[in-house]
């Protein structure tokens, strides 16, 4: 077979797309997405397809890639192709959200395709990694210690970004411009051997071709797929293992340590039981594995699934801190996040903004209120919930309530009162003191870490403590015999 007749088989056999579908073409001007255009331009008729050029300015090269721009837009007009552009000056937004130049511009870049397809109704848009590329992945994440995600390299599709040319060689591409008589545009930047991914196409590939193995790229390629299939058995092994032990909430997402498998480790911090169940040393792997996870799906449920490159050392540093973190710990991670260590958990969430000092600022709320009749619903968005009280009779009603604390004596109270966040200094007799503690004192009594007490909420009455969430009434407070009027307090989650 010709190299046309090779490539046209390739992408047709790929199943990727099909037809009578919208495909949009990233073209960026260099040899293989050209390539690609010139190649979906003949299969379009025998698949059905109807072909849109995009093209995704990142504003890095100056005039080169102004006139990268300018090609790409003239392409599409000999071919009578619709032509969408995009743009980005990546370098600035990099800077500003201080990170890497590579990554942002592959966010700007994919934020642009995802908006295409939206705006102009494209069932997939179709870009040109090809096997050479694949390849120079896999060896980059070999090198950098990566797991069998990593191995798997680029996928052939992820929602609705298709990569038909992953069989092809960049040669064939060539090869196959060079039969249709067709330029392209080349970028500089890719022969910038300061640049891992460039050292890798000049130099280790084809010195791995050369002394080692002739077909390195194919054995490379096969090992990328060998790695997506077991992925994705050892992902569906997570999903169930998640299924019952992941909360995700407005706070972040949850995982007791019990539910974490810490593997062979866990041993030597005591956690090798925890709820009765004993980790097999096998299971250890999962634990990242499950990190991974945890983190994509909270970033995910935030619209957040880009920012920040999450490690092999970071998932080893979470599952530390699962192994031998002190309650109330922290560990700072890519993209604006951060794990909190808890008693018996771990919470995935955004990183706590830090006020002018470089402190960590704390929740901070007050609502005085002047007067209670019948029910009174008061918000408190700081937390997320909201407190009712419900005046009630408290001789007539009494057996209606539970005698836990709940119930506030309303003659003890003098108006107005206070609901607000805990402050450090404030103290209150709770059930089973003899004598007023420190609120601070009685957090760790019942293991109520630094996290969890941010905006911890407290009822005051002239300056005394009344009553705080997880310890009840002051004594002073707390309904007797005597009491005529309580006042029920509930704490209901906001919708």
């Amino acid at each position: 077979m010709n190299v046309t007749a090779s490539l046209l088989s390739a992408v047709g056999k790929s199943e990727l797309l099909r037809a009578g579908e919208r495909v949009g073409v990233a073209v960026s001007g260099g040899p293989d997405s050209v390539a690609l255009l010139l190649l979906l331009r003949e299969l379009r008729l025998s698949l059905g397809l109807t072909i849109h050029v995009l093209h995704f300015n990142h504003k890095l090269r100056g005039r080169p890639a102004d006139a990268d721009e300018q090609f790409v837009q003239k392409l599409a007009q000999k071919f009578a192709l619709p032509f969408y552009a995009g743009a980005a000056d990546v370098k600035l937004i990099a800077k500003r959200h201080k990170a890497n130049i590579e990554d942002a511009a592959r966010r700007e870049r994919y934020a642009f395709f995802a908006r295409a397809t939206g705006e102009h109704e494209l069932d997939k848009v179709a870009v040109a990694h090809t096997a050479d590329d694949q390849a120079e992945t896999v060896l980059a994440h070999i090198l950098r210690g990566s797991g069998i995600t990593g191995l798997g390299g680029i996928h052939p599709q992820v929602g609705k970004v298709v990569r038909p040319l992953l069989g092809a060689r960049r040669a064939d591409l060539r090869a196959f411009l060079k039969l249709k008589k067709q330029s392209w545009r080349e970028d500089a930047t890719n022969r910038d051997t300061t640049k891992m991914r460039a050292r890798i196409r000049k130099k280790l590939l084809p010195l791995l071709e050369k002394q080692f193995q002739p077909r390195t790229v194919e054995h490379l390629v096969a090992l990328s797929v060998h790695a997506r299939e077991d992925d994705a058995i050892l992902n569906r092994v997570v999903e169930e293992r998640l299924k019952g032990s992941l909360e995700i909430g407005a706070e972040g997402a949850r995982i007791r340590l019990r539910d974490l498998p810490l593997g062979n480790l866990a041993k030597n911090a005591g956690l090798a039981r925890l709820g009765g169940e004993k980790f097999p040393e096998e299971l250890g792997a999962l634990g990242g594995r499950m990190v991974r996870r945890i983190i994509g799906k909270w970033k995910a449920s935030q619209g957040n699934a880009a920012g920040g490159e999450l490690t092999a050392l970071h998932v080893n540093q979470v599952l530390e801190l699962a192994r031998n973190g002190q309650t109330g710990s922290t560990l700072q991670l890519p993209g604006g996040m951060e794990v909190r260590r808890h008693a018996e958990a771990l919470l995935f969430c955004a990183a706590a903004e830090k006020n002018s000092s470089g402190a960590r600022g704390e929740k901070e709320y007050a609502y005085e209120i002047d007067f209670l009749l019948g029910t009174t619903v008061i918000q408190v968005p700081e937390l997320g919930c909201a407190f009712r009280f419900t005046v009630i009779d408290w001789l007539g009603k009494r057996g209606e309530t539970s005698i836990s604390g709940e119930v506030l004596n309303r003659d003890a109270l003098r108006f107005p009162i206070t609901l607000r966040n805990w402050q450090h200094g404030d103290r209150m007799r709770a059930g089973g003191h003899s004598k007023p503690e420190k609120l601070k004192r009685l957090f760790s009594e019942k293991r109520i870490d630094r996290w969890q007490r941010v905006g911890w909420p407290v009822i005051v009455s002239e300056g005394i403590l009344a009553w705080s969430r997880g310890f009840g009434c002051s004594a002073e407070f707390a309904v007797n015999e005597a009491t005529s009027t309580g006042i029920v307090i509930a704490e209901e989650k906001l919708a």
